[in-house]
């Protein structure tokens, strides 16, 4: 029998995270060890009408990819591929690593070219997410997270201590997730109506971070589990044409960042006119400096958000929740999201997590000149946490 909880989760994501209609082409994709809730999705589809075709595959193909592709197999993009982000209505994703270290001993300028390789589809995926609702070329899409004994062990939890983690930061301990995510959505959007039209968002933390944004030409979005879950977000694309390029100054970043199985720690980057002139890290430079030269956007600053869901307080290496923690803000390298404001075009979307909460040293987030939060808590009533 299933955990009750999974029939809850695939509920959520089908009738509310991607509204999934009678006639949609939706793909599911997950490793094997997550058909629980593969099936539980599929089971879901299937009642509405649509159409679901279900791609799983273990994790260690890719493994054997990034250890025998030649230069030519690295670079290569599948026409299947292509013509599948091109036709599909709907994608849901599963992440479900049954060993989140497998690819950390990969060559990182094979996992650059690869990436990069992949940039056309990345695009037309992101494009067609930024078009508007009620368009029939528009891509409904989300993804999630099946707990597994690598991810609790990265989070330094047992299995049963990681589910109840993963379950309660969706809220789908409660009676109606779907009716608590439609609480934070008019919350969160509280935030984002005031964050709309203003010039430039500076960041301030005590280990050091002096970061200035311009976001005068963004879009906020509302992050409510429609695309992420668990959710809790805003965000916005940096405005990179700015005369002083969008984006300057030093972000030390409070928790190692995760990419491709591989741990950097200590990360430091000095943005100047909108782009990182100098990375530092303890561990895992090397690979933070060839994933930024991977191709020519990977050096810009593609996201700005701040982290809403104070349902989750502890880092776990995941950077689903991690960005979401409640109290922090995180920002990513690499391809913007369109519907942001920010074309910014890359192989790499690599979200980095910075924390503002008084245990780590406490910090500031001004707008304009104003402060809206202080030391990880919102200085007005009615926003998130308050």
């Amino acid at each position: 029998m299933r955990d009750t909880r999974l029939d809850k989760l695939a509920n959520v994501i089908v009738n509310y995270s991607t509204s999934l209609k009678k006639g949609d082409l939706v793909r599911i994709t997950g490793e094997p060890i997550a058909m629980p809730l593969l099936e539980a999705i599929y089971e879901h589809a299937i009642k509405i009408g649509a159409h679901p075709f279900l791609k799983s595959s273990p994790d260690t193909l890719q493994q054997i990819f990034f250890e025998h592709a030649s230069d030519e197999q690295l670079a290569y993009v599948s026409p299947l591929a292509v013509n599948e982000v091109e036709t599909i209505d709907v994608s849901i994703g599963l992440w479900a690593e049954t060993n989140t270290k497998a690819l950390s001993r990969v060559d990182p300028t094979k996992q650059g070219k690869a990436s990069s390789a992949r940039k056309p589809i990345f695009k037309t995926f992101m494009d067609r997410a930024a078009l508007p609702d009620g368009d029939p070329k528009k891509l409904r899409w989300c993804g999630t997270l099946y707990p597994t004994q690598s991810s609790a062990q990265d989070a330094e939890m047992s299995l049963r201590e990681y589910e109840d983690f993963v379950f309660k930061a969706g809220h789908l301990d409660k009676d109606d997730p779907v009716a608590e995510w439609k609480k934070i959505q008019a919350c969160q959007q509280k935030v984002v109506d005031y964050l709309q039209g203003k010039k430039e968002i500076h960041f301030q933390t005590a280990n050091g971070t002096d970061l200035r944004v311009n976001v005068s030409g963004g879009t906020w979005i509302n992050c409510c589990g429609k695309e992420n879950f668990p959710d809790g977000e805003v965000f916005t694309g940096p405005t990179l044409d700015a005369p002083d390029g969008g984006v300057n100054g030093i972000v030390r970043y409070s928790f190692p960042a995760v990419h491709n199985g591989r741990e950097v720690h200590d990360i430091e980057l000095t943005f100047e006119r909108g782009r990182v002139v100098d990375a530092k890290a303890s561990k895992g430079l090397d690979f933070l400096i060839k994933m930024l030269d991977q191709d020519p956007g990977a050096r810009s600053l593609g996201e700005i958000a701040i982290g809403t869901n104070y349902a989750i307080t502890d880092y776990s290496k995941n950077t689903l929740f991690d960005e979401k923690i409640g109290g922090t803000f995180h920002a990513a390298v690499g391809a913007g999201y369109p519907e942001s404001g920010n074309n910014n075009e890359s192989g790499l979307h690599w979200d980095m997590v910075c924390d503002l909460r008084t245990g780590a040293g406490g910090g500031t987030i001004t707008v304009d000149g104003e402060v809206i939060s202080r030391d990880g808590k919102f200085v007005f009533d009615g926003w998130p946490g308050r």
